[in-house]
């Protein structure tokens, strides 16, 4: 408890944020300064990185974080192994910083999500949201011999959320302006919104998943093309768009579920793409590429248009995440948003890359400073609460 009174009374810690998102293609490590707590919160950038996974890592995951071919006995060596990559991260990322790991306040760790469920099931009379992700903290506390906070999903499914999306807390703090309606957009493999009123309060943000990022377009090109990604959408923009498979992708029945509202790998994954490619014979593969962006870009629009301009009409848009590296992506957004000024977070001094990294070395100190770390208008939680469990080195 002596560690924890410490927290309690240093106003500024060096913390470290760990990540690896839907997409799973590495772990998003960041150093940063962060000052006082709540709506008082300064965050310093202090170095970041994104290190790979060992190779056959990504195939072994998504292999177990499909029902079909999960193992218990791999899920369990997989939160250890997983917390294992991430205390490595932690290393590496304190040196590249120029730091000690003795000089490490608190490590936030986001953990790797297998099992995303935010639709209640019933199951023994009990209505019963769940999320699953792997990456014990109390193993990255232990390695690295630093407090860390980790798991926070859970507690916002304790009170009836579906325990994502979490950024939104980071964007209220760091990103609500006092002249202009925000949206923030990130586009990782799941892509997502935070609504940002002018000087808002807490009860007005309105934050939800819109639908698949990169995760599609990532699936695809790895399917027929054999690569990682599309790098800078170069198949994407030698493509068409065919119409047909657009329109066929645009029925989609999350897209018109009302926020709040969450998704990920179960409704987007293997068995989307296995559809969509059967939907697709005889189509080119640039050209599935291109209509399958196409789509990425849409669905974030059309989004929009259902769920935040009847509340609000948006200033600017702010965007982090993998799409920002994606012209075609880009280029087909300003399409559809038009005049509205769009830039990306490295304009209001927030890596786009780091983004996620920093958002959950932020959540754990909102943890360790007693805050809470949800918004219930993103994940339809009952009330505010604090988020994750701190486990001690």
């Amino acid at each position: 408890m002596k560690t924890l009174e410490r927290f309690f009374r240093k106003k500024t810690k060096t913390a470290i944020g760990l990540m690896s998102g839907t997409s799973a293609d590495g772990i998003d490590a960041v150093v940063v300064e962060i000052t006082g707590n709540g709506r008082q919160t300064t965050v310093r950038e202090i170095a970041s990185a994104i290190y790979s996974f060992p190779r056959g890592y990504k195939k072994f995951l998504l292999q177990n974080s499909d029902p079909d071919t999960a193992r218990l006995d791999d899920l369990t060596r997989l939160n250890v192994l997983i917390a294992e990559l991430f205390a490595e991260a932690a290393g590496k990322i304190a040196k590249s910083a120029g730091k000690r790991l003795s000089e490490i306040d608190l490590i936030g760790s986001h953990g790797q999500t297998v099992q995303h469920l935010p639709v209640a099931k019933v199951i023994f009379g009990r209505k019963i949201r769940a999320t699953l992700q792997l990456g014990d903290p109390s193993v990255i506390a232990k390695r690295t011999g630093i407090v860390t906070v980790g798991n926070f999903r859970m507690g916002d499914i304790a009170v009836g959320g579906s325990g994502a999306p979490l950024v939104p807390l980071f964007d209220f703090l760091m990103l609500t302006s006092k002249t202009k309606n925000r949206l923030v957009l990130n586009i990782g493999g799941i892509a997502n919104f935070t609504v940002l009123p002018r000087s808002c309060s807490i009860n007005q943000v309105l934050a939800f998943d819109t639908g698949p990022g990169n995760m599609v377009i990532d699936a695809l090109v790895q399917r027929l093309y054999h690569k990682n990604f599309d790098t800078r959408g170069i198949i994407a923009s030698s493509g068409k768009i065919v119409p047909a498979l657009l329109n066929r992708l645009r029925v989609h029945p999350y897209l018109t579920m009302k926020p709040p509202k969450s998704t990920g790998r179960e409704l987007f994954g293997k068995e989307f793409v296995k559809n969509l490619l059967q939907n697709s014979r005889g189509i080119h593969s640039r050209d599935i590429i291109a209509t399958v962006t196409e789509f990425t870009a849409l669905s974030i629009f059309e989004s929009y248009l259902r769920f935040v301009l009847p509340k609000i009409s948006v200033d600017e848009i702010l965007i982090s995440g993998g799409g920002t590296r994606n012209p075609y992506m880009m280029d087909a957004l300003r399409r559809y948003f038009g005049k509205m000024e769009m830039k990306t977070t490295d304009d209001v001094q927030i890596s786009s890359d780091a983004k996620e990294a920093i958002c959950f070395a932020l959540l754990a100190n909102e943890t360790i400073s007693g805050n809470p770390g949800n918004i219930p208008g993103s994940t339809g939680a009952r009330k505010l609460t604090a988020l994750g469990a701190i486990c001690l080195p």
